[in-house]
C-alpha cells in the first residue's frame, strides 16, 4: 500500500505506475509481438462449450484485417455502434474500429426500440453492428424499424459471423487503404453512463484513459501472463470491454468469454478451465455462492475475484473466500474514470477490504470536497468524492452542460458520490448525493443502513433509500432479498437498533423477489422508489 501521512483529505498522484501514451490499437500489436502464440481469447458458448479461440497473434490479424475494411468504409473519428451480447466478434470490432480510428458506442443488448434509437441518435451514430436477437429480443426487426427513421445510419451489419461481416462491409473496386495514425488523446468510446439515478450520459472515453487503467487494476491484483482470467460482465461496460479485454492484453492472460452469465454455467468453466481469476459484481457472486453450495465443483484455481460496481458488503467477501475459496479486490470507480478510481490489494486486511475501497490507482488524484464550498476537507470528514488526472473522460457527448456540471474548472470530476478519506488514502463511500437521506434535518447515509441488515443472516441483499415523509420530510425504507423465510420485522428493528440509532432504524420494510437492475448488475433505486411512490409494494411499517 501507500505509505501516506495525510493532513488532509486528498491524495496526490501516486507514482507506483506509470501513464502511457497507449492506444487501444496499439495495446494489441505488443501483445501480439512479444506474446504471439499466448491464448488471447476463448468463446464459451450458451451450451457451456468451447467456440473459437484466438492467440494474441491470430487476434490482431483479424483486427487489422477487419480495421482495414471499416477504413474503407469510414472516415476517421466517425461513431459506429455496436449491438450484441459477449461474443468474440464484439472484441475483434473493439480493436478493428479502435485501428481504423473510429468511435465505438457500445449498446445494451436488452435495450428496445426506444432506447436504441437514443443512443444511435444521441452518439451520432452512422452505422450499427448488431446480432439478429438476444435472450428473446428481435434486434434484427427492431433495428429494420429504429433505423428506419434516422437518416445518418448508413450501415446495419450482422457480426454473429466473422466471416460473414466482410462480405457486409464489401464495396465494388475497393481502393488500397492504410490504417491512420491513432493518438491517445483521441477519443476511442462512447459508453452510456448506468442509468441508477435516470437517463443515461454518452462519457467520450480517450484511448489513454481506457488502456492505462485497465493495465493499472490488473496489476494492483497481480494478474500475469498465462493466467486465465474470466470475463462475465457485459461488453458494452467498461467492466466487460476495457478492465477485462484491455488488461488482459496488457499483462497477456487468456481471456475467457461466455456469452452469458448463468451461475452453475459460470461454476463450470472456472472449474473445467482452471480459471484463476474474474470480476464479477455482488450479485452475481451472491448467486454464484448459492449455486457452489447446493452443488460444490472443484474451485481450486481460484484465486482471486474483482468486485465492485455496488456495495460489497463485509458478508460477501467472507462468503466467497469460504464458498468461492478466493481473494476479494474490491473496486469503486464510475464510466466516467474509464472505469476504476480505487481498489483494494489482496493482501490488505480484513478491515480494509470490507470497509473501505481501497487506495486510488496510480497516477490518480482523489479528493474529498465540502458540497458546499467545494473545499478540501479535513481527514474523515464526509463530503464528494472528486477526481483529476488521466482516467477522467473527454466530455459528455453533445452535452456541454452537463459536461460543465461534472467536471469543475479545475479538471476536477466531482462523482455525486458521497464519502470520507483516512490518513493512509483509504476511502469509505457512503452513499450517492441523489440518495442521500435527509430525515428532520439530519443527513442519513444507506450505505451504512444496508451494511446492518446484511450481517442479518437470512438478508442476502438489501437496499435502502429515502420516501417523502410529512412529518420528518423523508423516512427510511428498507428493500429486502431473503434466503429463506422472511424475519419478522419486529426482529429486525430489534436487529437494527443494536447497532444503529432510532432516526437510521428503517420506518418501511419491503420484502421483494428481484431487482430492477441496470445492464452492469447495480439495483435502480429510483425505480424502486417509483414503484414505492406509486403503491406497487406490500410493505410493513412501524
Amino acid at each position: 500500500m501507500y505509505k501516506l501521512a495525510l493532513s488532509h483529505s486528498e491524495v496526490l498522484a501516486q507514482d507506483d505506475g506509470v501513464v502511457l501514451d497507449s492506444t487501444v490499437g496499439g495495446v494489441l500489436r505488443e501483445a501480439a509481438f512479444e506474446s504471439s502464440n499466448t491464448l488471447a481469447l476463448v468463446e464459451y458458448n450458451e451450451k457451456c462449450q468451447i467456440g473459437k479461440c484466438w492467440s494474441y497473434a491470430e487476434l490482431l490479424s483479424d483486427s487489422e484485417k477487419l480495421a482495414i475494411e471499416l477504413s474503407r468504409v469510414f472516415k476517421k473519428g466517425e461513431r459506429i455502434a455496436v449491438w450484441a451480447p459477449n461474443i468474440p466478434e464484439w472484441v475483434l470490432l473493439e480493436y478493428a474500429s479502435a485501428l481504423a480510428g473510429l468511435v465505438l458506442v457500445t449498446v445494451n443488448p436488452a435495450y428496445r426500440a426506444a432506447e436504441l434509437e437514443y443512443v444511435l441518435k444521441q452518439s451520432n451514430a452512422v452505422a450499427l453492428f448488431l446480432v439478429p436477437s438476444f435472450r428473446g429480443n428481435p434486434m434484427r426487426e427492431v433495428a429494420r424499424e429504429v433505423v428506419a427513421e434516422i437518416e445518418a445510419i448508413r450501415l446495419v451489419c450482422e457480426i454473429q459471423n466473422f466471416d460473414a461481416i466482410f462480405e457486409q462491409l464489401a464495396i465494388d473496386d475497393p481502393p488500397k487503404i492504410e490504417l491512420p495514425t491513432v493518438d491517445s488523446s483521441e477519443p476511442v468510446q462512447i459508453q452510456y453512463t448506468s442509468g441508477t439515478t435516470g437517463f443515461p450520459k454518452g462519457a467520450l472515453l480517450h484511448h489513454r484513459g481506457i488502456t492505462n487503467n485497465a493495465r493499472f487494476v490488473l496489476r494492483r491484483v497481480g494478474i500475469g501472463e498465462g493466467q486465465v482470467y474470466l470475463n462475465p460482465m457485459p461488453m458494452f461496460h467498461c467492466s466487460g470491454c476495457v478492465v477485462a479485454t484491455l488488461g488482459c492484453a496488457q499483462v497477456r492472460a487468456t481471456m475467457i468469454l461466455p456469452i452469458i452469465f448463468e451461475p452453475h454455467k459460470i461454476l463450470d468453466i472456472i472449474a473445467q478451465e482452471r480459471v484463476s481469476a474474474m470480476l464479477s459484481v455482488p450479485t452475481m457472486l451472491v448467486s454464484m455462492i448459492e449455486t457452489q453450495r447446493q452443488c460444490p465443483r472443484d474451485l481450486d484455481s481460484l484465486s482471486i475475484v474483482v468486485s465492485g460496481g455496488s456495495m460489497v458488503p463485509p458478508e460477501l467477501v467472507r462468503q466467497v473466500e469460504a464458498i468461492l475459496g478466493a481473494k476479494t479486490s474490491i473496486l469503486y470507480g464510475q464510466t466516467e474514470t474509464s472505469p476504476v478510481v480505487t481498489q483494494t490489494r489482496i493482501d490488505d486486511d480484513f478491515v480494509d477490504t470490507t470497509e473501505t475501497i481501497g487506495q486510488p490507482l496510480p497516477c490518480t488524484n482523489v479528493s474529498i470536497r465540502n458540497i458546499v464550498d467545494n473545499n478540501i476537507v479535513p481527514i474523515s470528514v464526509v463530503g464528494e468524492i472528486c477526481i483529476r488526472g488521466y482516467c477522467n473522460m473527454l466530455a459528455y457527448n453533445e452535452n456541454p452542460k452537463a459536461t460543465s456540471q461534472t467536471i469543475d474548472s479545475s479538471g476536477w470530476l466531482h462523482t455525486g458520490d458521497i464519502g470520507c478519506m483516512d490518513s493512509r488514502g483509504y476511502l469509505k463511500v457512503t452513499g450517492r448525493l441523489k440518495d442521500m437521506i435527509i430525515r428532520g434535518g439530519e443527513n442519513l447515509f444507506p450505505v451504512e443502513i444496508e451494511n446492518r441488515l446484511l450481517e442479518h443472516p437470512q438478508i442476502m441483499e438489501a437496499a435502502v433509500l429515502g420516501v417523502s415523509d410529512k412529518k420528518w420530510g423523508e423516512v427510511v425504507v428498507a428493500f429486502m432479498r431473503v434466503s429463506f423465510e422472511a424475519p419478522k420485522v419486529d426482529e429486525l428493528v430489534i436487529f437494527c437498533r443494536e447497532k444503529l440509532s432510532p432516526q437510521k432504524t428503517p420506518k418501511h420494510w419491503v420484502f421483494v423477489d428481484e431487482w430492477p437492475l441496470t445492464g452492469s448488475g447495480k439495483i435502480q433505486k429510483f425505480a424502486l422508489r417509483e414503484k414505492f411512490e406509486a403503491g406497487g409494494f406490500a410493505l410493513v411499517s412501524r
